[in-house]
């Protein structure tokens, strides 16, 4: 850069020396003196010199010193900037890994994480109790054999089924239980627990048997299940699904799935039911209960709902109503049930009950005795103060859709707009 004049700032070049004596060096002479001795002050210190070469070097000096300064203050900040860079990529970098060990996690909660299916994990649980002692080879063998020809048909074995109960409870209302003033009780319902193979992830597929169970029995769905007889397997049920995606039905929750079920431990909710059930053109209705709407978070109106399905205004006051109504699906957070009756208390109370894809069938088929105290139907019974998950999502079945009404499910733009 062209050296400048400390005194006026003007570029001077290389005759700075001559610029300062010719237009400055008068200045520092003494006062009313013209022979006196020339005096050159330095502009930035007020040091006087007598000679102004060694003004030049005494500013040249402080010109380096403020450059030297001015650079390790811009060095500093450079420094300072590259390690909040590096500071800030490090951040970035662990928190993409934490969001990518949440994503794995919560891909293996949900069966999404490519383990493998029902068929899989049905080997794999069934290896395990081989090597504890807990099964023979010959057992492991046989039961391999039955899978797999289960798997080949789509039916369900049947070995986690238990049938009568409701028939069972029908005949224990109307002689026991003399603190329920009325219970209402829906149609016919086979129970269904999770296995070997769909264990921690099946209840969704569990409780769509169970519905599918009482929907087979009534001839009202004759045309819309004419081909789904018997029950059909769970990768069966994960088929039908995705047929339905392939329909046209609930697309947003196909692209959650990426639009696959089959030979994945992907847990379903209200709105896969809903889908398949559409797809086989049965009416049906999701109701989103998003709040608690009592006391410690309770849900009452989910309870009131219930009755008023379950009840008809012009029934008489008969103690056990044995309803013509398909059961209902229950999910909420991480689990879902069927709700197959509710009790009315002397106290004005409700109670509803419910068939749990978790209970085992030893422990269900004990409501079958014909001498039961009732004390198995702690099985069954939620009392309101029993449900306080945040949120609830029925799906309601409600008679067959047309044609007509088929295609506007699947021409429908947000499947939001469902949700009541």
């Amino acid at each position: 850069a062209m050296p400048e004049c400390p005194f006026c700032g003007e570029a001077a070049g290389r005759e700075l020396e001559e610029h300062l004596r010719m237009q400055h060096g008068q200045l520092l002479g003494a006062p009313g003196t013209g022979d006196a001795e020339q005096l050159y002050q330095c502009p930035m210190c007020s040091l006087t010199c007598t000679n102004i070469e060694i003004l030049e070097e005494h500013v040249e000096l402080h010109l380096e010193e403020q450059s030297f300064s001015e650079g390790g203050n811009r060095r500093d900040l450079e420094l300072a900037q590259q390690l909040q860079a590096a500071e800030d990529k490090w951040q970035r970098s662990e928190e993409e890994k934490r969001e990518k060990e949440e994503f794995k996690k919560l891909q293996r909660q949900y069966g999404l994480d490519n383990s493998g299916g029902y068929r899989q994990q049905f080997l794999k649980n069934m290896e395990r109790e081989v090597d504890r002692g807990r099964l023979q080879p010959f057992d492991y063998h046989k039961r391999k054999a039955d899978m797999m020809e289960s798997l080949a048909f789509g039916v369900d074995d049947g070995k986690t089924k238990t049938s009568g109960i409701i028939e069972a409870l029908c005949k224990y209302y109307q002689n026991e239980s003399k603190d329920v003033r009325q219970v209402w009780l829906s149609a016919g319902t086979d129970h269904f627990h999770s296995s070997w193979g769909d264990r921690g992830w099946g209840c969704g597929y569990r409780n769509f048997q169970m519905l599918l169970s009482s929907l087979l029995q009534n001839s009202l769905y004759n045309d819309c299940l004419g081909g789904i007889t018997p029950i059909p397997s769970i990768p069966k049920i994960q088929t039908m699904i995705e047929d339905a995606w392939r329909e046209g039905f609930d697309p947003h929750g196909a692209s959650h799935f990426n639009n696959r079920l089959h030979g994945s431990k992907a847990w379903i909710g209200a709105c896969e039911i809903y889908s398949l059930l559409t797809s086989l053109s049965i009416k049906c209705q999701i109701i989103d209960f998003h709040k608690p709407t009592g006391p410690v978070g309770t849900h009452p109106r989910l309870f009131e709902w219930l009755l008023h399905y379950y009840s008809t205004p012009n029934e008489g006051a008969a103690k056990v109503v044995c309803t013509s109504k398909p059961p209902i699906y229950l999910q909420h957070q991480g689990h879902s049930r069927t709700v197959v009756g509710i009790e009315e208390k002397k106290n004005k109370t409700l109670c509803l009950l419910l068939f749990d894809p978790g209970c085992p069938s030893q422990e269900m088929q004990k409501l079958l005795k014909p001498n039961s105290d009732g004390s198995s139907l702690k099985l069954l019974r939620r009392f309101v103060g029993s449900l306080k998950e945040k949120q609830y999502q029925i799906v309601a079945v409600d008679g067959v859709l047309s044609l007509e009404e088929k295609a506007v499910s699947t021409s429908e733009k947000s499947w939001s707009e469902k949700i009541q």
